[in-house]
């Protein structure tokens, strides 16, 4: 499939990291103008990513401040003449420290999880939605995580965050889809980041994670990119609520014999 994104407008917030630099970098190359949005690196991140080509912009967003995200919204479509695809990709979560069973998880962090990696996609699509409202083919998509339909021990906040994306977001597709607008979810598995090789080998785990994924291996950032791409592009233009499952197989059951 040829996949293009000539002259659309995709706003990515959490797109200094990881992830969202795959995405950036990977929309970009298809011809989108990308609006690069983070709480801190944005520019240099839109800098960078503007050598390998395409055109890239930085913005500072705050996902838990509607009125910063209003206002970035605002000055993101001003600049661009609108906002077509909205990939909400911030997110946060404890350290193997800090990881707690509920009835001894830190308070502070239960409201810090969820403000960035819930309550920042609703204030993030309130803000976007009215510059998307009538543009052919605008979209959204939610990253949540595997653990949103299948929970892990000791990250209680984690697990409600991204489950509550999930099903916020198949409320969304019922609502949006009058104004043209579809939302879809895309849950990561285990994805090779700086952060989670580090996690993992220090917890000397990598050799148990991967026997309990089929295809035994973590996923890239690019397997992420590559399936937002296809999602906010026309060839998906008839899936709208649906939760695409990019984790080598990991929750399809048990990879090991037992």
């Amino acid at each position: 499939m040829d996949i293009r994104f000539d002259g659309k407008v995709v706003v990515i917030t959490g797109a200094a990291g990881g992830i969202g630099r795959a995405l950036s970098a990977g929309f970009a190359a298809d011809g989108a103008r990308v609006a690069v949005c983070d709480i801190k690196g944005a520019d240099e991140a839109a800098e960078e990513m503007s050598k390998g080509g395409g055109e890239l912009k930085g913005y500072f967003l705050d996902v838990t401040d509607m009125k910063s995200a209003g206002a970035t919204m605002e000055k993101i479509a001003a600049d661009f003449g609108g906002i077509d695809v909205l990939i909400n990709n911030a997110g946060i979560n404890v350290g193997p420290d800090k990881r707690q069973f509920t009835d001894e998880f830190d308070d502070e962090w239960w409201d810090r999880i969820i403000n960035v990696d819930l309550n920042g996609v609703y204030i993030c699509t309130k803000a976007a939605v009215p510059y998307m409202k009538g543009r052919e083919g605008s979209n959204i998509i939610n990253i949540s995580s595997v653990v949103g339909m299948v929970p892990f021990r000791r990250q209680c906040a984690f697990n409600a965050a991204k489950a509550g994306v999930i099903n916020f977001s198949k409320a969304m597709a019922l609502e949006f889809a009058d104004y043209g607008i579809r939302v879809n979810v895309i849950a990561p598995g285990s994805v090779c980041i700086p952060v989670t090789q580090t996690l993992w080998k220090e917890n000397n785990a990598l050799e148990g994670l991967l026997s309990h994924i089929p295809q035994h291996r973590q996923g890239s950032t690019e397997d992420i990119s590559c399936a937002a791409r296809f999602l906010a592009s026309g060839f998906a233009s008839y899936i709208t609520g649906t939760v695409l499952n990019v984790d080598g197989g990991w929750i399809c059951g048990y990879a090991r014999d037992f």
